[in-house]
Protein backbone atom coordinates (compact mmCIF):
# COMPACT_ATOMS: atom_id res chain seq x y z
CA UNK A 1 0.00 0.00 0.00
CA UNK A 2 1.49 3.22 -1.47
CA UNK A 3 1.54 6.09 2.03
CA UNK A 4 1.50 9.98 1.47
CA UNK A 5 0.97 11.97 4.59
CA UNK A 6 0.35 15.43 4.53
CA UNK A 7 1.52 18.36 7.05
CA UNK A 8 -1.35 20.61 8.89
CA UNK A 9 0.82 24.00 9.33
CA UNK A 10 3.22 23.73 12.20
CA UNK A 11 3.88 20.23 11.79
CA UNK A 12 6.24 20.18 9.10
CA UNK A 13 8.92 18.83 11.10
CA UNK A 14 7.21 16.26 12.68
CA UNK A 15 5.80 15.28 8.87
CA UNK A 16 9.13 15.07 7.68
CA UNK A 17 10.72 12.65 10.36
CA UNK A 18 7.80 10.23 10.08
CA UNK A 19 7.67 10.24 6.34
CA UNK A 20 11.76 9.22 6.27
CA UNK A 21 10.85 6.28 8.40
CA UNK A 22 7.55 4.97 6.68
CA UNK A 23 9.24 5.57 3.49
CA UNK A 24 6.42 7.49 2.09
CA UNK A 25 6.24 10.70 0.16
CA UNK A 26 5.15 13.74 1.67
CA UNK A 27 2.30 15.29 -0.16
CA UNK A 28 1.96 18.73 -1.10
CA UNK A 29 -1.62 21.13 -0.92
CA UNK A 30 -2.77 24.77 -0.47
CA UNK A 31 -4.11 25.55 3.16
CA UNK A 32 -5.56 29.05 3.27
CA UNK A 33 -8.56 31.74 4.10
CA UNK A 34 -10.46 33.46 1.91
CA UNK A 35 -10.64 37.34 2.46
CA UNK A 36 -14.34 36.14 4.34
CA UNK A 37 -12.19 33.60 6.42
CA UNK A 38 -13.33 30.77 4.90
CA UNK A 39 -11.09 28.16 4.42
CA UNK A 40 -9.85 26.98 0.96
CA UNK A 41 -8.22 23.01 0.60
CA UNK A 42 -6.39 22.28 -2.73
CA UNK A 43 -4.62 18.38 -3.11
CA UNK A 44 -1.30 18.91 -5.35
CA UNK A 45 0.09 15.62 -4.84
CA UNK A 46 -1.88 12.29 -6.31
CA UNK A 47 -3.43 10.32 -3.71
CA UNK A 48 -5.35 8.27 -5.51
CA UNK A 49 -5.13 4.10 -4.27
CA UNK A 50 -2.90 5.79 -1.38
CA UNK A 51 -3.04 5.69 2.50
CA UNK A 52 -3.56 9.08 3.27
CA UNK A 53 -1.86 10.40 6.32
CA UNK A 54 -2.99 13.14 7.71
CA UNK A 55 -0.35 14.96 10.55
CA UNK A 56 -1.95 17.65 13.07
CA UNK A 57 -1.14 18.09 16.21
CA UNK A 58 -4.85 19.26 17.71
CA UNK A 59 -3.47 22.10 20.45
CA UNK A 60 -5.81 25.40 19.91
CA UNK A 61 -7.97 22.52 17.93
CA UNK A 62 -10.67 25.16 17.00
CA UNK A 63 -9.12 26.59 14.13
CA UNK A 64 -7.45 23.06 12.70
CA UNK A 65 -10.61 21.20 12.58
CA UNK A 66 -12.13 22.73 9.58
CA UNK A 67 -8.77 22.28 7.51
CA UNK A 68 -8.54 18.64 8.81
CA UNK A 69 -11.77 17.81 7.79
CA UNK A 70 -11.57 19.24 4.53
CA UNK A 71 -8.23 17.59 3.75
CA UNK A 72 -9.33 14.13 4.60
CA UNK A 73 -12.61 14.93 2.54
CA UNK A 74 -10.81 16.47 -0.61
CA UNK A 75 -8.73 13.01 -0.30
CA UNK A 76 -11.34 10.52 -0.67
CA UNK A 77 -13.14 12.57 -3.44
CA UNK A 78 -9.99 12.19 -5.09
CA UNK A 79 -9.76 8.57 -5.00
CA UNK A 80 -7.77 8.09 -1.90
CA UNK A 81 -7.86 4.36 -0.07
CA UNK A 82 -7.75 5.84 3.44
CA UNK A 83 -7.39 8.86 5.38
CA UNK A 84 -5.32 7.99 9.04
CA UNK A 85 -5.25 10.97 11.57
CA UNK A 86 -1.68 11.17 13.45
CA UNK A 87 -2.85 13.30 16.34
CA UNK A 88 0.03 13.75 18.85
CA UNK A 89 -2.01 15.90 21.17
CA UNK A 90 -5.36 15.21 21.32
CA UNK A 91 -8.00 17.80 21.98
CA UNK A 92 -11.37 17.66 24.04
CA UNK A 93 -10.85 14.82 25.94
CA UNK A 94 -11.51 16.55 29.67
CA UNK A 95 -15.15 17.39 29.76
CA UNK A 96 -15.48 13.47 29.41
CA UNK A 97 -18.75 13.89 31.91
CA UNK A 98 -21.21 16.68 32.63
CA UNK A 99 -19.94 18.49 35.42
CA UNK A 100 -22.87 21.42 35.99
CA UNK A 101 -26.40 21.83 34.70
CA UNK A 102 -26.87 22.33 30.58
CA UNK A 103 -23.23 21.34 29.68
CA UNK A 104 -22.54 19.03 26.88
CA UNK A 105 -20.14 16.11 26.71
CA UNK A 106 -17.62 17.16 24.32
CA UNK A 107 -15.16 14.62 24.41
CA UNK A 108 -18.04 12.11 22.65
CA UNK A 109 -19.08 15.24 20.11
CA UNK A 110 -15.66 15.59 19.20
CA UNK A 111 -15.03 12.09 18.80
CA UNK A 112 -18.02 11.47 16.86
CA UNK A 113 -17.16 14.45 14.90
CA UNK A 114 -13.61 12.70 14.12
CA UNK A 115 -14.65 9.56 13.81
CA UNK A 116 -17.05 10.54 10.72
CA UNK A 117 -14.42 11.72 8.49
CA UNK A 118 -10.99 9.78 9.34
CA UNK A 119 -10.21 5.80 9.06
CA UNK A 120 -8.03 5.71 11.87
CA UNK A 121 -6.58 7.69 14.77
CA UNK A 122 -2.83 7.70 16.61
CA UNK A 123 -2.35 10.19 19.23
CA UNK A 124 -0.03 10.02 22.37
CA UNK A 125 -0.69 9.47 26.10
CA UNK A 126 -4.31 11.06 25.96
CA UNK A 127 -6.18 12.83 29.23
CA UNK A 128 -7.61 9.39 29.59
CA UNK A 129 -9.15 10.32 33.53
CA UNK A 130 -12.53 8.56 33.42
CA UNK A 131 -12.13 7.09 29.79
CA UNK A 132 -10.71 3.57 30.14
CA UNK A 133 -9.84 3.23 26.23
CA UNK A 134 -9.66 5.61 23.52
CA UNK A 135 -12.21 3.36 21.74
CA UNK A 136 -15.28 4.53 24.30
CA UNK A 137 -14.89 8.02 22.44
CA UNK A 138 -13.82 6.95 19.17
CA UNK A 139 -15.56 4.72 16.53
CA UNK A 140 -12.48 4.21 14.51
CA UNK A 141 -9.32 2.23 14.76
CA UNK A 142 -6.90 4.10 17.02
CA UNK A 143 -3.64 3.57 19.02
CA UNK A 144 -2.78 5.52 21.81
CA UNK A 145 0.98 5.73 22.33
CA UNK A 146 2.57 6.13 25.43
CA UNK A 147 5.96 8.71 25.72
CA UNK A 148 7.19 6.80 29.13
CA UNK A 149 9.95 4.68 27.37
CA UNK A 150 10.98 7.41 25.46
CA UNK A 151 11.00 9.73 28.40
CA UNK A 152 13.42 7.20 30.35
CA UNK A 153 15.94 6.65 27.34
CA UNK A 154 16.11 10.46 27.35
CA UNK A 155 16.80 10.29 31.12
CA UNK A 156 19.38 7.63 30.57
CA UNK A 157 20.92 9.36 27.72
CA UNK A 158 21.47 12.46 28.97
CA UNK A 159 21.20 12.78 32.89
CA UNK A 160 23.86 11.29 35.29
CA UNK A 161 22.67 10.55 38.87
CA UNK A 162 18.94 11.08 38.48
CA UNK A 163 16.47 10.87 40.62
CA UNK A 164 12.64 11.50 39.62
CA UNK A 165 10.42 13.75 41.78
CA UNK A 166 6.38 13.48 41.83
CA UNK A 167 4.90 16.30 42.87
CA UNK A 168 2.23 14.03 45.05
CA UNK A 169 0.60 10.95 45.28
CA UNK A 170 -1.56 10.97 42.57
CA UNK A 171 1.76 10.77 40.39
CA UNK A 172 3.44 8.49 42.08
CA UNK A 173 2.59 5.60 39.52
CA UNK A 174 3.52 7.15 36.13
CA UNK A 175 6.78 8.48 37.88
CA UNK A 176 7.93 5.61 39.00
CA UNK A 177 7.20 3.99 35.46
CA UNK A 178 9.43 6.19 34.14
CA UNK A 179 12.13 6.25 37.02
CA UNK A 180 11.39 1.90 36.50
CA UNK A 181 12.88 2.29 32.91
CA UNK A 182 15.19 4.77 32.94
CA UNK A 183 16.98 2.71 36.25
CA UNK A 184 16.89 5.56 38.53
CA UNK A 185 15.49 6.59 42.14
CA UNK A 186 12.55 8.33 42.63
CA UNK A 187 10.18 10.10 45.64
CA UNK A 188 7.43 11.82 45.81
CA UNK A 189 6.78 14.79 48.07
CA UNK A 190 5.29 14.77 51.18
CA UNK A 191 2.12 16.70 52.22
CA UNK A 192 1.09 17.10 55.82
CA UNK A 193 -1.76 19.75 56.67
CA UNK A 194 -1.99 21.29 59.62
CA UNK A 195 -5.09 23.14 59.29
CA UNK A 196 -6.99 24.58 55.83
CA UNK A 197 -4.02 26.87 55.17
CA UNK A 198 -1.03 25.58 56.49
CA UNK A 199 0.43 22.85 54.62
CA UNK A 200 3.69 21.18 55.34
CA UNK A 201 5.68 19.79 52.34
CA UNK A 202 8.64 17.82 52.53
CA UNK A 203 10.99 15.74 50.71
CA UNK A 204 11.86 12.49 51.57
CA UNK A 205 14.96 11.13 51.91
CA UNK A 206 16.69 14.69 51.15
CA UNK A 207 19.81 13.67 52.24
CA UNK A 208 19.88 10.53 50.41
CA UNK A 209 19.11 12.73 46.97
CA UNK A 210 21.28 16.09 47.75
CA UNK A 211 23.77 15.13 45.18
CA UNK A 212 21.41 14.19 42.34
CA UNK A 213 20.07 15.93 39.72
CA UNK A 214 16.05 15.99 40.53
CA UNK A 215 13.67 15.03 37.24
CA UNK A 216 10.01 16.25 37.18
CA UNK A 217 7.88 14.50 35.26
CA UNK A 218 4.51 15.64 34.11
CA UNK A 219 2.02 14.38 31.28
CA UNK A 220 0.53 17.86 30.42
CA UNK A 221 2.50 21.09 31.50
CA UNK A 222 -0.33 23.51 31.01
CA UNK A 223 -0.18 26.45 33.66
CA UNK A 224 3.31 24.96 35.16
CA UNK A 225 2.02 26.06 38.98
CA UNK A 226 2.33 22.22 40.30
CA UNK A 227 6.03 22.25 38.68
CA UNK A 228 6.78 25.84 39.87
CA UNK A 229 5.45 24.83 43.60
CA UNK A 230 7.64 21.80 43.08
CA UNK A 231 10.71 23.74 42.23
CA UNK A 232 10.22 26.15 45.28
CA UNK A 233 10.37 23.06 47.69
CA UNK A 234 13.35 21.17 45.83
CA UNK A 235 15.08 24.52 46.48
CA UNK A 236 13.91 25.17 50.22
CA UNK A 237 15.38 21.13 51.26
CA UNK A 238 18.44 22.39 49.42
CA UNK A 239 18.02 20.38 45.87
CA UNK A 240 19.72 21.14 43.00
CA UNK A 241 17.74 22.94 40.32
CA UNK A 242 15.53 20.36 38.90
CA UNK A 243 15.02 19.46 34.96
CA UNK A 244 11.38 19.40 34.28
CA UNK A 245 10.16 16.66 31.55
CA UNK A 246 6.89 16.65 29.87
CA UNK A 247 5.07 15.00 26.90
CA UNK A 248 2.73 17.20 25.76
CA UNK A 249 4.16 21.99 25.74
CA UNK A 250 0.85 23.18 26.40
CA UNK A 251 2.27 25.99 27.97
CA UNK A 252 -0.97 28.50 28.61
CA UNK A 253 0.24 32.20 28.90
CA UNK A 254 3.32 32.65 30.14
CA UNK A 255 3.69 29.13 32.02
CA UNK A 256 6.93 28.80 29.88
CA UNK A 257 8.54 31.82 31.38
CA UNK A 258 7.45 31.32 34.62
CA UNK A 259 8.74 27.90 34.99
CA UNK A 260 12.64 29.36 33.54
CA UNK A 261 12.35 32.14 35.96
CA UNK A 262 11.17 29.46 38.85
CA UNK A 263 14.77 28.49 39.13
CA UNK A 264 14.78 25.28 36.42
CA UNK A 265 18.12 24.06 34.80
CA UNK A 266 16.22 22.59 31.90
CA UNK A 267 12.97 22.44 30.36
CA UNK A 268 12.36 19.05 27.97
CA UNK A 269 8.87 18.03 25.97
CA UNK A 270 8.43 15.73 23.71
CA UNK A 271 7.77 16.73 20.12
CA UNK A 272 3.90 16.23 20.43
CA UNK A 273 3.55 19.83 19.89
CA UNK A 274 5.84 22.17 18.41
CA UNK A 275 7.68 24.01 21.12
CA UNK A 276 11.26 25.17 21.55
CA UNK A 277 11.62 22.91 24.34
CA UNK A 278 11.09 19.79 22.09
CA UNK A 279 14.18 16.91 22.95
CA UNK A 280 12.39 13.85 22.76
CA UNK A 281 11.62 12.59 19.16
CA UNK A 282 8.72 10.42 19.33
CA UNK A 283 8.41 10.11 15.26
CA UNK A 284 9.89 6.39 15.19
CA UNK A 285 7.02 4.99 17.82
CA UNK A 286 4.18 6.99 15.35
CA UNK A 287 5.64 5.93 12.24
CA UNK A 288 5.42 2.35 13.42
CA UNK A 289 2.46 2.26 15.09
CA UNK A 290 0.42 4.14 12.25
CA UNK A 291 1.94 1.59 9.90
CA UNK A 292 0.50 -1.50 11.80
CA UNK A 293 -2.99 0.37 11.96
CA UNK A 294 -3.00 1.24 8.43
CA UNK A 295 -3.87 -3.03 8.05
CA UNK A 296 -6.63 -2.88 10.43
CA UNK A 297 -8.86 -0.36 8.12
Amino acid sequence: MKTILFSLPGNEELTELMATKMDAEVGKATLRNFPDGESYTRILSDVKDKCVVLVCTLHEPDEKLLPLYFLSHTAKSLGAMCTCLVVPYLAYMRQDKVFNEGEGVTSGFFGKLISGFADSITTVDPHLHRISSLGEVYQIPNKVIHAADAISDWIKENIENPVLIGPDSESEQWVSEVAKNAGAPFTVLQKVRHGDRDVEVSVPDVDKYRDATPILVDDIISTARTMIETVVHLKKAGMRPPICVGIHAVFSGNAYQDLLDSGVEKIVTCNTIPHPSNGIDLSDILAKEVKKLMYHI
